[in-house]
């Protein structure tokens, strides 16, 4: 089908993406700005962009006219302003307005769960966008989810923030109100199953995963999950301002949006029925489940299951460079860059690292790491390599493992085996413009985490400085 989707750039807009392009349908892009919409080159080429700003004037024969289904994913809650609710709804009248020249036959929305009478003033802007697209002269199709699980999302984030941060929390008592968390994999899966599909048309339906749970839950079951404990005392005297203030200041989210989280917060979330699990045959994960999805060593589109998957099935041979991803949320990272003048040299100095070739720079404090590693249980620095100058995935670099080698793509990315209160990997690339990018990631597992890798910044200034320097000789 040919496909628009709004929000393209958003959280759930960049997840879904990939999911239509791979069940083969044409997507257009509507986007404010083409400048920011950040995909990578191979998918640009596979759709089709247009910029449409839903809070502007209607611009006519701005969207194709024939266009089967729409995605409407336009939320404005993080915005800077209060009126966010009165922005929600003038965008989606405009939409309505460009709906009526085409021949879309679906719009699809991705609300919030509706349970209170007296809602808040989120969910209350997301129920009267719903109401206003019903007017529209399609067939709508309303998913309701509450708080969606997986590496990004906002609420998700702030669960991390907090609990990596603070190993004893004093809480507000909104902490046991109960929601049901659904994995954004199943998001994904809902808002794709519903397509075309007549049994939708015109009604809403509540999506969330197999647990209820408290908030307070969600954060013991999250440090759980992470390996690590955490202190929870809930107090009554937290006045929703005074929680705005402690989100903001614990947790990576804006104030604004903090404000709106909280007032949300208040309300219960939880789904009234499972109709359209019913309808598309789909069982949720679970909050655990959602949790290792969200966690796994490397971010990857959701048609492989792992590198090693794909690398067995021949199937992502060609392209696997663009489906092997760092983390890049709730990540520390130390980074360095250098142009070369003769980068194949260079390559070939990347692709002799470890072993007795050793690290560049620093050599005697590599061993002294693998050294305490092996005390700790670790591998320690006695696998060494394979090879001295071919590296292939899989192979196991002294304490690294190889996750991907990618001579022709100018890449190699290596996974820590060793003994660490958290996950980190180091990778390699040089860029088109012969620029040579070291990158050092490391995931934090807790406070203790946290602590770590503060307490080896002095020493990476000169090991990674040094490595990237030595290793641009050529």
């Amino acid at each position: 089908m040919k496909i628009l989707l709004t929000g393209a750039n958003g959280y759930i807009g960049m997840r879904l993406l990939p999911q239509l392009l791979e069940l083969g349908h044409e997507v257009i892009c509507a986007v404010r700005d083409e400048n920011r919409f950040s995909i990578d080159e191979d998918t640009k080429a596979q759709v089709r962009i247009i910029e449409v700003d839903f809070l502007k004037d209607f611009a006519p024969g701005r969207i194709p006219k024939d266009i089967d289904v729409a995605y409407y994913l336009i939320h404005s809650m993080s915005s800077s302003t209060s009126d966010f609710d009165v922005k929600e709804a003038e965008s989606a009248e405009i939409f309505n307005t460009y709906m009526a020249e085409t021949n879309v036959k679906q719009v699809i929305y991705l609300s919030g769960i509706v349970n209170e009478e007296k809602l808040s003033k989120h969910l209350s802007s997301r129920k009267n966008v719903e109401d206003i697209l019903y007017r529209g002269g399609f067939n709508l199709t309303v998913l309701r989810a509450g708080i969606i699980v997986g590496s990004g999302s906002s609420s998700f984030e702030i669960i991390r923030d907090l609990c990596e941060k603070l190993p004893f929390m004093i809480t507000p008592k909104w902490v046991l109100t109960k929601t049901q968390p659904i994995a954004i994999r199943d998001v994904v899966r809902f808002l794709t199953g519903v397509i075309g599909n007549e049994k939708t048309y015109n009604d809403s339906f509540d999506i969330g995963g197999s647990d209820v749970l408290t908030y307070k839950q969600m954060l013991q079951q999250y440090a759980k999950a992470r390996g690590f404990k955490n202190w929870i005392v809930t107090v009554p005297i937290m006045t929703p301002k005074l929680s705005s203030y402690w989100l903001y200041f614990v947790t990576s989210t804006s104030y604004k949006l903090a404000i709106n989280l909280v007032d949300s917060m208040k309300m219960e979330v939880v789904a009234k029925d499972r109709r359209l699990q019913d309808i598309l045959g789909i069982e949720t994960h679970s909050y655990k489940e959602a949790i290792a999805m969200a966690f796994k060593k490397i971010e990857q589109n959701l048609v492989i299951s792992s590198w090693k998957d794909s690398m067995i099935s021949g199937r992502f041979q060609k392209n696997l460079e663009k489906y092997i991803q760092v983390p890049k949320y709730g990540v520390l990272k130390d980074e360095q860059k250098r142009k070369v003048k003769d980068p194949q040299a260079v390559l070939e100095n990347i692709w002799k690292i470890g072993g007795e070739n050793g690290w560049y720079y620093g050599n005697w404090l590599w061993k002294i790491r693998g050294f305490l590693d092996k005390l700790t249980g670790g591998v320690g620095l006695r696998r060494g390599r394979t090879h001295p100058d071919r590296i292939f995935p899989g192979d196991a670099l002294d304490f690294w493992r190889v996750l991907l080698a990618d001579k022709e793509g100018k890449r190699l990315l290596l996974f820590a085996e060793m003994k660490l209160p958290g996950e980190a990997w180091l990778e390699f690339r040089i860029d088109e413009n012969n620029v040579l990018h070291q990158t050092a990631t490391f995931r934090p597992r807790g406070l203790k985490g946290r602590l770590y890798w503060y307490s080896i910044v002095p020493f990476h200034y000169f090991i990674f400085g040094g490595m990237i320097r030595n290793i641009a000789k050529t």
